[in-house]
């Protein structure tokens, strides 16, 4: 992924750049949960894992993504325009079965090439978001692929980290993270709200109650059992998931009228952030301790 912000990297983009540009991005990704610096910073980066269609030996190369609602995210087969697919691409295409780790989670995913339509629908929101993914395109004669990668049921996904309570922060971070992304591009958007953007909103709102129903039904009910000092706490928490659903209902029914402006768009966001901010370090504050203190 160029500094632009497209779907590439760099030694994707020139297949002779040494695979050591990879590998140094890699281990960054690694090493602080999903962030990097340098032309790459701020990104939507993911690591993707194959097969190699000829070793059978695990291959991961860090990609640009695009959210696509909760069940899946997408990615591009640009190779920065060349006349060939890249090597990622292949592995997946003989064996659809990969890894991806996007900084919080790791977990298996089933790559679907999209099609017909559906590929065309995608890779004109991604165009409309990043005009360079056009450009790419007006590179090469091959149509370049549109890839979905599908969580693969049956257990949540890995997360690593030290402790609960560091993990918590983690998936937090996570939301922050993109809660960022998505104001600024809200703020350098054009006139009219893309369809991406609208889909990037969307997603988050998405991932958001899921997290939220999650720890309603599960830390939240294993903390109050055992914990019966923290019922005032976990009940003002409830009460922020409340409100918070609220507020992405009101950014759902904006983002839905087809005249949605982006000011109104971003101030509808930033009321839900500023509220999400307050909620998050306040469970922080009073929860990290207690899961750190009941690790086994």
């Amino acid at each position: 992924m160029p500094a632009n912000g497209r779907g590439t990297t760099e030694s994707e983009k020139h297949p002779k750049m040494p695979i050591d540009f990879n590998q140094q991005i890699i281990e960054e990704f690694r090493a602080n949960a999903g962030r990097v610096g340098g032309p790459f910073a701020g990104a939507r980066l993911l690591l993707l894992t194959t097969t190699g269609a000829r070793s059978g030996a695990p291959h991961t190369t860090p990609l640009g993504y695009l959210p696509d609602g909760g069940e899946q995210v997408l990615v591009i087969a640009s190779a920065g325009g060349a006349p060939r697919h890249p090597d990622w691409f292949r592995n997946l295409t003989a064996d659809p079965r990969v890894t991806v780790e996007n900084g919080v989670f790791t977990y298996e995913a089933r790559a679907v090439v999209l099609g017909g339509a559906e590929r065309d629908q995608a890779f004109a929101r991604a165009a409309e978001a990043d005009p360079g993914w056009a450009d790419y395109q007006a590179k090469t004669a091959r149509v370049l692929p549109v890839v979905a990668l599908r969580q693969v049921t049956g257990g949540p996904p890995n997360i690593s980290a030290p402790s609960w309570g560091a993990a918590l922060k983690l998936v937090h971070d996570g939301f922050r993270h993109e809660f960022a992304l998505i104001r600024k591009e809200i703020a350098e958007s054009g006139p009219g709200l893309g369809a991406q953007l609208r889909v990037n909103c969307l997603t988050l709102c998405q991932g958001l109650h899921f997290h939220h129903t999650g720890e309603d039904a599960g830390m939240f009910a294993v903390l109050g059992s055992r914990n019966p000092e923290l019922a005032p706490t976990l009940d003002r928490l409830n009460r922020e998931h409340e409100r918070i659903a609220a507020l992405m209902a009101e950014l759902r029914d904006v983002l839905s009228a087809g005249d949605a402006d982006p000011p109104r768009v971003l101030a509808e966001v930033e009321r839900l952030t500023e509220e999400v901010e307050s909620h998050l370090a306040y469970e922080e504050e009073q929860l990290i301790p207690i899961l750190d203190a009941t690790q086994p």
